[in-house]
């Protein structure tokens, strides 16, 4: 039996287990260059141990690593994987992880054929092109806040208030629609650590990347796959049959291309041909909304501290390319379940919310264009 001791989040394995682990794998070493071994059989020598003999990375080592072993078996981390990162990986090793490079013990033929092994039976999604840019764009930008699972749950999620977007959930998948993510990458979402990526993403980039979380994990309440879920007798199989037994839930077809959503019409007017007067807005505003969205209309008002979700930050790019007159008239008129937003309309004219609008509208949303305006 195996014995470690974990101390402060590491594993420390004793002497004696390493001579058993050393002794083991010289003698598959040697087997390996005397039989020469098939793929299957050296994903079971070397790898199962750790990874499991499903691929899912449930196997005995699992509690004492930190992180825990790839499950492959997960949609996700199949789209993640390319076969260049996994030969890569298996060849030096990564750091931070129990996966040590094993190009000492293995062959370049060796790598890659256990490689292949392990993407056609145990990462079904791994062998399609599919959102492969959006893939590597949510890989390189995105999973650092949102987790390689696209559950929210990353290295760097502790630190972010509010926490990153657990694309998972039932509820978030109800919410957001193709067109509001887009945005959402495009401009970022005020008061959040979710920064606009128009500078540095193409808009295919970003279209890409969308349809990859949507289709890769929003698809259906199954579709990341949570590892260590167990089902039937999956922990009675003998070792090696268990990995050829393995059953993958197929991976969810593609939602057809969309059209992007079409640029907000900012020079849309005001409802019911109504026309504001922007100095009487300043003072309703100043005199009532500036406690919460900020005499600037960065939503860093004195009440802002106290309330969440925060108040609208109206200087944000976010806003600038979502809020026209008819917008702001519609939230002033009728405020905003779930937010501290309350429905004016209820206790003002039609003509005092859009004089209001107005306001907002080419002091804030619009300022360079009420300055031209003037000149």
């Amino acid at each position: 039996m195996t014995k470690h001791i974990k101390l402060a989040g590491h594993t420390f394995f004793s002497a004696a287990s390493l001579l058993v682990i050393g002794l083991a794998a010289t003698e598959a070493v040697a087997g390996d260059r005397h039989g020469n071994m098939s793929p299957a059989a050296i994903y079971h020598n070397y790898c199962s141990v750790c990874h499991g003999d499903r691929g899912d990375g449930e196997s005995r080592a699992k509690s004492s690593m930190v992180p825990p072993p790839k499950d492959f078996t997960n949609p996700g981390v199949a789209y993640m994987l390319t076969r260049e990162q996994m030969i890569n990986t298996v060849t030096n090793g990564k750091s931070g992880t129990a996966m040590t490079p094993w190009k000492s013990q293995l062959t370049q033929k060796e790598i890659e054929g256990v490689v292949d092994y392990v993407r056609t039976t145990f990462m079904p999604a791994a062998s399609s092109d599919r959102n492969n840019r959006g893939r590597v764009v949510y890989a390189e930008y995105c999973s650092v806040c949102h987790g390689e699972r696209g559950n929210g749950k990353s290295r760097a999620s502790g630190s972010l208030m509010p926490p990153p977007r657990d694309f998972t959930n039932a509820a978030t998948r109800a919410e957001l629609s193709r067109e509001r993510m887009i945005k959402s990458v495009t401009y970022g979402r005020p008061e959040t650590a979710m920064v606009g990526w128009k500078s540095q993403l193409s808009d295919k980039d970003i279209q890409a990347v969308v349809d990859y979380i949507r289709t890769g994990f929003m698809a259906s309440s199954d579709v990341a796959g949570i590892s260590g879920t167990t089902s039937g007798n999956r922990g009675h199989l003998p070792a090696g049959q268990a990995a050829m037994q393995q059953t993958v839930a197929p991976v969810p077809a593609p939602a057809p291309a969309a059209k992007p959503a079409a640029p907000v019409n900012m020079s849309a007017a005001m409802p019911k041909g109504l026309k504001g007067d922007a100095m009487k807005g300043a003072a309703f505003f100043m005199s009532n909304c500036s406690t919460c969205h900020g005499a600037t209309g960065d939503g860093r008002g004195p009440r802002a501290y106290f309330i969440n979700p925060k108040p609208r930050n109206f200087l944000h790019e976010a806003s600038r390319a979502d809020l026209n007159r008819p917008a702001i008239f519609k939230a002033v008129n009728e405020g905003k379940l779930g937010t501290e937003m309350p429905a004016w309309g209820k206790v003002m004219t039609e003509q005092e919310v859009a004089d209001v609008t107005e306001f907002v509208f080419t002091r804030f949303i619009r300022p360079t264009d009420t300055a031209k305006a003037a000149k």
